[in-house]
């Protein structure tokens, strides 16, 4: 009775009123279409970016266990018919895998622990002290980033051979090459590889930061160098983290300054630089080989980053580079 009335008086139902609205809140036709269009776009897009950074690394992975007949059947795609562990032996050999991994983890290591540290304190001091010239010292600072690392290897190579700190040794100085000392002096001063883009990060991180937090140590009597060690240092391990990654995967593949500094060490990039050379193999079994030493070479790095994978993603969110 109550519904009849409504409806003679142009109003709904309690009932219909609800499909109404139910109605009304539903998106129009198109709007819906054209969501799932993006859907499909994005998908597509994502799946085409996978696809060409994986591509290259399944068909390393796949040829690495091929034997050299295996690339002249047109049968033959991913899966080797003739699977193999030979090529893995003989590049482990040839490359002295166990020690040239050893000589380069420790380098990576002492560099990118070195070039962390250098680069938190020259981006603090960037951030919080302003003196004369800081601006101009700091633009210098992105300027090298602009700077090809192959223009002065001739000055660093005779700074190193002759390395006489100042002046301050006599004669013909100290000669630092075929050693540690010349990446080690480079990373702890904050002027190693990508140095400028590490002080950047750090220093953007460091301006985000409140200077309550810095006043109320200086309240407490902490002094300037204190503070930065116990109160923002603290803070900045996730920036610290990406930026020590970033180092380690830099001078782990470097070959440029580590044949010019250490031409007699032997390293990982420079023994897969010489792999199908040392082996004397042919060009379709260079092929194969140095497929093959490209998935040792790559393997500690992988490794390093599906281990510290939440801590890189969460320092690149952290690191300020967009404030």
């Amino acid at each position: 009775m109550e519904a009849t009335k409504e409806a003679v008086r142009g109003v709904a139902p309690p009932g219909q009123r609800e499909v109404r609205q139910q109605h009304a809140k539903r998106p129009p036709f198109w709007r819906k279409a054209g969501r799932i269009v993006w859907r499909i776009l994005r998908a597509g897009l994502i799946i085409g970016i996978c696809y060409v950074i994986l591509m290259p690394l399944m068909t390393k992975i796949s040829s690495s266990f091929m034997e050299v007949r295996d690339m002249f059947d047109v049968t033959v795609r991913w899966i080797p018919r003739h699977f193999t562990l030979e090529n893995y032996k003989v590049v482990w050999e040839a490359m002295k895998y166990p020690t040239a991994f050893w000589n380069s983890l420790k380098l990576s290591l002492i560099v990118a622990v070195l070039q962390t540290f250098s680069s938190a304190l020259v981006g603090y001091g960037f951030a919080r002290f302003k003196f004369k010239g800081s601006n101009l010292l700091f633009a210098l600072v992105l300027v090298t980033l602009l700077v090809p690392s192959q223009t002065i290897l001739v000055p660093l190579y005779l700074n190193f051979r002759y390395f006489n700190l100042f002046g301050l040794i006599p004669g013909q100085g100290l000669n630092l090459l075929n050693s540690y000392w010349p990446f080690i002096l480079i990373a702890m001063t904050g002027a190693g590889m990508r140095g400028g883009l590490f002080i950047y990060v750090m220093r953007q991180y460091f301006r985000n930061v409140p200077k309550e937090l810095e006043d109320a140590a200086y309240v407490d009597g902490a002094s300037p160098l204190r503070t930065f060690f116990t109160v923002m240092l603290p803070g900045a391990v996730p920036s610290m983290v990406t930026i020590f990654l970033l180092s380690f995967v830099f001078q782990w593949n470097d070959s440029t300054l580590t044949s010019v500094f250490m031409g007699n060490e032997v390293l990982l990039p420079w023994t897969l630089r010489t792999l199908a050379d040392t082996l004397g193999a042919r060009a379709e079994y260079a092929s194969l080989v140095n497929n093959t030493g490209m998935l040792l070479f790559m393997a500690p790095l992988l490794i390093l980053y599906f281990v510290m994978q939440k801590h890189f993603v969460e320092g690149v969110e952290r690191t300020g580079i967009v404030g």
